[in-house]
């Protein structure tokens, strides 16, 4: 198993999170966005020039910044 941020996943690609890790407010806000261990995700879009990410998290879909997602540990299903 390899960890890997989320942000190196590719379009279409589903990943288990591992781990949350950064600053404490960073944690909660991703918490309160569905974002926790164990949890399946799927990466919907990418946006151009490091834009945000378009994410599945279950049944919930919400776009997070690029810069953030290097606080979010992922393994490739």
């Amino acid at each position: 198993m390899t960890n890997i941020e989320l942000c190196n996943l590719k379009v279409g690609e589903t990943a288990v999170i591992l781990e949350l890790s950064g600053e404490a407010s960073l944690q909660q806000r991703l918490l309160a966005l569905g974002f926790r261990p164990g949890k399946r995700i799927k990466i919907l879009r990418k946006a151009w020039l490091n834009g945000p990410l378009h994410i599945k998290i279950g049944t919930t879909e919400v776009m997070i910044r690029r810069r953030d997602t290097s606080a979010i540990q992922v393994s490739r299903d």
